[in-house]
């Protein structure tokens, strides 16, 4: 079955024909505009953060060290996680996440050798998404609706969240699956399956991703190609966690938070099998769950429950929410980022089927009313969020002792030297040095630069950094700066 088809079987609307200058001056520059808008909106928040010490090693340092290496023409090497995990300075990124589309950034590189770069190229790709959700609606309930969902979309939480967390990979999936969803219902499979095969590029377990976009399409008569893209997806979660990671030194066990279910996979889905209600309940077995479920579903009315094409989500919520890991529950990260675009879609696609169901297919009124107050949830939504800082003069105002002193700790650092950062201090660093996290194991590196005076992941407390530092001026390090708390020593 086709896409066109699809779309007759849910009900929409024929799109009507706009003259090719209009559309030019009309639409493309009217989204562009949006686009535009959303991206600086996104890149704002993080370049602050950036300049204001807000920025963290873990993640930002991360991403940074692995797309420089690429920028570089040189292997993946991420530094940082290797000392940290205490698996060797020469660690690759895609054996810590398989994510070798971060080479795509590389350009960014060339152009700006920065880890603000990073942040520019996510707001870009985040806002990039909002075409093809545009087009998707348009297709489905008319083209006021589409403006208004493209809103919706563009100052959506998970958005929100992601773009105030440093840089992830979870960049690349909104325009990913937008593209997937939207040119397969366009009709246009090429596209379609080239962005599905992107997918597995990006993460580990981007293949469940695959997985459920195949569901979608045999549960929606494209059986043939359902059941490829459900291999695809199986096959690539199997072959990246069980034969590339092991086979480049990274360790399965970093990716197994079902302990709770059992050793591994085979033992934790006969757990499940054995007993069915349990784990119908564990989705919803603590208030973190609850409330993440709820706000992905919320934005759209709950429409998405009606749509097959929840069932692209389905997967990744699930690996969250039946495992042992709280912080995959919360929506206070970049976790919700994956399937949001999936779900707004949905949305769309669900309103139309209940418009069928009612009898009422192609109802523009009812579409207009949909649209307007989803865009009024998502608006209603910004003060809970990330994007609540933009309009606060406090956010732009750093503490500027604090910030001044960052500044001048972080210049006592030579450039091409190994040292150990504060977890906020890493991100000034990192494109003139090899930055490590500093920690409560020393790694021995030259230059170490602290805090002792604010709580810094990971140690337990402010107490727990000023001991360190005094371990490590008994060990043989100097104190060469100390100013409102940040001290830089160096290894005599």
């Amino acid at each position: 079955m086709t896409g066109d088809t699809l779309a007759a079987e849910s009900g929409a609307p024929a799109a009507t024909s706009t003259p090719r200058w209009l559309a030019f001056g009309g639409h493309r520059l009217r989204l562009g505009v949006m686009c535009v808008l959303a991206a600086t909106a996104y890149a704002v928040i993080g370049l602050v953060k950036l300049a204001t010490f807000r920025a963290t090693t873990f993640d930002l340092v991360i991403v940074d060290q692995a797309v420089r290496n690429y920028a570089h023409f040189r292997p993946p090497h991420i530094p940082v996680v290797g000392a940290f995990h205490g698996r060797g300075l020469d660690y690759l990124q895609i054996v810590d996440h398989f994510s070798p589309i971060y080479a795509l950034l590389a350009p960014f590189y060339w152009i700006h050798d920065g880890p603000g770069s990073l942040i520019v190229a996510q707001a870009l790709l985040f806002a990039a998404a909002i075409p093809f959700v545009w087009l998707f609606t348009r297709r489905v309930l008319g083209t006021a609706p589409a403006y208004l969902v493209s809103v919706a979309y563009a100052l959506s939480w998970p958005v929100a969240q992601a773009i105030a967390f440093d840089a992830h990979e979870v960049m690349f999936v909104p325009l990913l699956t937008a593209v997937m969803i939207e040119r397969y219902h366009a009709g246009k499979a090429l596209p379609a399956f080239a962005a599905m095969f992107a997918l597995v590029l990006v993460k580990e377990d981007m293949g469940l991703m695959v997985l459920g976009f195949g569901l979608y399409l045999f549960v929606t008569g494209d059986r043939f190609s359902g059941l490829c893209s459900a291999g695809i997806g199986v096959g690539a979660v199997m072959l990246t966690r069980g034969a590339l990671i092991p086979m480049l030194g990274g360790d399965t066990g970093d990716f197994w938070a079902y302990g709770h279910l059992g050793p591994d996979a085979p033992s934790a889905i006969l757990a499940m099998l054995r007993d069915p209600l349990s784990t119908l309940l564990l989705p919803f077995s603590d208030e973190a769950k609850v409330d993440t479920l709820f706000l992905l579903a919320w934005p759209t009315l709950l429409l998405c429950l009606l749509s097959p094409l929840s069932l692209v989500a389905l997967p990744h919520v699930l690996e969250r929410m039946l495992s042992d890991r709280a912080l995959w529950w919360q929506a206070d990260f970049q976790y919700s980022a994956f399937t949001v675009v999936i779900l707004f879609l949905a949305g769309v696609d669900g309103l139309s089927r209940l418009l069928r169901w009612a009898g009422r297919p192609g109802d523009r009124r009812l579409g207009l009313a949909w649209a307007t107050a989803v865009c009024a949830v998502a608006v209603t939504l910004v003060p809970r969020f990330a994007l609540d800082q933009l309009y606060h003069p406090s956010f732009y105002q750093a503490d500027q002792v604090k910030t001044a002193a960052a500044r001048a700790a972080a210049a006592r650092v030579p450039s091409g030297v190994q040292v150990e950062a504060v977890n906020s201090l890493g991100p000034a660093l990192t494109s003139r040095t090899t930055v490590l996290l500093w920690t409560a194991e020393s790694h021995g590196s030259p230059w170490v630069v602290a805090d002792t005076s604010r709580w810094e992941f990971p140690f337990g407390s402010a107490e727990d950094q000023a001991a360190q530092v005094g371990k490590l001026l008994s060990e043989g390090y100097s104190k060469v700066f100390e100013q409102d708390g940040y001290v830089v020593l160096r290894k005599t």
